[in-house]
């Protein structure tokens, strides 16, 4: 009989959604060593029954990994830290504390998971969304990627390197609310878009009248982000 797994970013939004603690834990160690040492963490918060006393599910990545708790945080922090010293590992202090949800917000495999408002109704929830630091970054990889991509090649080649940028990012933050950083991401590559044309073409101005978002579109094929399919997990819930 084979299952399918769930995927740790789904683990960790549903599991947020019932919702009290969490903490945070990382380290530096090879992947293969991470999840033969991870495998026998796990067994044994369950063997010793952390999981039932505290309520406190772990989901991992690797050597990143959250407990989720409904109840004393701070029990399951000391029993996780007594555990880590009998394998034999250090706990990274900087990326290890006890996170209170909604009134905090913790960041785990690229996403903020959190207090959130719908734009429609106001109301708050908790849920998902990128995390900034990865908005910034992908928009900090477009500003290299056209910096050093010379003018004497084809519009049509830029979009396409830039495309490739975009879509690997998108497939990956698609899950949760994930719209107002693709808004911000897709402005951003529109801009940096339009100052290469500049720069190529010799053009003054910021070249929105030469070159609108429906020019780069439609013309020149650049992915619009506002209109990126939206993803669903293949994992069950």
């Amino acid at each position: 009989m084979t299952a399918k797994p769930q995927s740790p970013i789904n683990q960790a939004r549903k599991i947020a959604a019932i919702g009290a603690v969490c903490k945070i834990v990382g380290g530096v160690i090879s992947p293969l060593l991470a999840n033969l040492y991870m495998r026998r963490f796990v067994l044994g918060w369950k063997t010793l029954g952390h999981e039932t006393r505290y309520q406190a599910r772990i989901v991992n990545y690797a050597d990143d990994f959250v407990i989720l708790c409904r109840r004393r945080a701070d029990d399951a922090l000391a029993a996780m830290r007594d555990m880590m010293q009998r394998l034999k590992l250090t706990v990274n202090e900087t990326k290890t504390h006890v996170c209170r949800l909604p009134a905090e917000s913790f960041d785990f495999l690229g996403y903020t998971f959190g207090r959130m408002y719908s734009p429609r109704t106001g109301g708050a929830y908790l849920g998902a969304r990128p995390a900034g630091k990865k908005v910034l970054g992908v928009c900090r990889q477009l500003n290299e990627l056209v910096r050093r991509l010379p003018t004497f090649i084809g519009p049509e080649a830029l979009v396409y390197q830039v495309n490739q940028v975009l879509r690997g990012w998108a497939n990956y933050f698609c899950y949760g609310t994930y719209t107002p950083a693709f808004s911000i991401v897709h402005w951003h590559a529109c801009r940096r878009v339009r100052r290469w044309l500049r720069r190529k073409f010799e053009l003054a101005g910021q070249g929105y009248r030469q070159y609108p978002d429906s020019y780069l579109e439609r013309e020149l094929g650049l992915l619009n982000l506002n209109r990126f399919p939206r993803r669903h997990s293949w994992a069950k819930p």
